[in-house]
């Protein structure tokens, strides 16, 4: 007697066979890819690029990877929608400024600090949805942006003395400039479409996108450097693998095969476990007021991720409740 497929049993048997297994457990895809990312601004630093450049080469490095799993989906599923390929080449444009930022963030207020900003596209999103789609944000969202407004102005060193950072007023600035960038990649990306079968096609599309941005902004800014030494193209090169296309990769993978809170909770563990990294393996040092600062953020963020999922639970709850 044969045993009916749901959903994700049907969705997990049309990935290839690596991604299957790997999909298969979700919450240790997610947290591999949370991981993954969580080294970026290490490897980055220890690339000893300059921003363009780091971007360009992280684009190109994760490239083959994600050029491949894409190439598998093509050909057992077809083409992507001309929609979906506009938008991953918009959403593209806009990882480029992502990651631009955040390398310039981190060299005025180190990799750790710098990632915990970037972060702060899980508000972002909730307001540029708003004001672009109409979609207001929860009540939770609305309740944690003060207590993460005060988390980056502790960051910043406005408050207190001896803040970790070359200039931690612009890494604050350039950070926020980079959570309003990866949020507006997010949205993009989301509204081109959510095919289980396909998660690296668009993401690979992106990609192609994002060199070729950071290709003319370095050239116009003068920093791209095309041959850069061996040691950091060694870094650059376990940079794009892990991060540019493994990571992302593993997390889209995982985003829809978990509830929505144990997914915020794993990918949270990201920002925290750069800030331990950068002060083990980069001698980084925050002052204690910073890392309030970071405290203040992450849980203001957790706050607001939780209680807009609690509320996306309990509203199909009352629907039925009223029928």
């Amino acid at each position: 007697m044969s045993r009916r497929r749901t959903g994700s049993d049907a969705s997990l048997a049309d990935l290839p066979g690596p991604l299957a297994t790997i999909a298969a457990r979700p919450r240790l895809a997610a947290l591999l890819g949370a991981t993954c990312i969580a080294f970026s601004g290490i490897l980055y630093r220890w690339a000893e690029v300059s921003p363009s450049t780091g971007t360009v080469f992280r684009a190109l490095f994760g490239l083959p990877l994600l050029g491949l799993v894409a190439w598998l989906e093509h050909l057992r599923y077809g083409g992507l929608p001309a929609r979906t390929i506009r938008l991953a080449l918009l959403a593209g444009a806009f990882f480029a400024g992502d990651l631009l930022f955040w390398h310039h963030a981190i060299e005025a207020v180190g990799a750790g600090l710098a990632t915990v900003l970037g972060n702060l596209q899980v508000l972002v999103v909730g307001v540029v949805a708003w004001v672009a789609f109409g979609e207001r944000p929860s009540r939770a969202t609305f309740a944690a942006l003060p207590v993460v407004l005060i988390g980056v102005a502790l960051i910043s060193g406005a408050v207190g003395g001896g803040a970790y950072g070359a200039n931690p007023g612009l890494g604050v600035v350039l950070g926020i400039a980079t959570a309003f960038c990866y949020a507006s990649y997010l949205l993009l990306i989301r509204r081109g479409g959510r095919d289980l079968r396909r998660p690296a096609g668009p993401v690979a599309i992106a990609t192609v996108s994002t060199a070729v941005v950071a290709v003319i902004v370095g050239r116009i800014g003068g920093d791209l450097d095309l041959t850069p030494a061996p040691a950091s193209l060694a870094w650059l090169a376990l940079l794009g693998l892990t991060s540019q296309s493994l990571g992302y990769l593993l997390i889209s993978l995982s985003l829809t095969r978990l509830p929505a809170v144990l997914t915020s909770i794993i990918l949270l563990a990201q920002p925290v476990m750069t800030v331990a990294l950068s002060m083990a393996l980069l001698h980084e040092t925050p002052s204690v007021v910073q890392l309030v600062g970071v405290a203040l953020v992450v849980g203001g963020i957790a706050a607001a991720t939780f209680g807009a999922a609690a509320a996306r639970i309990r509203l199909p709850r009352r629907a039925e409740a009223e029928t």
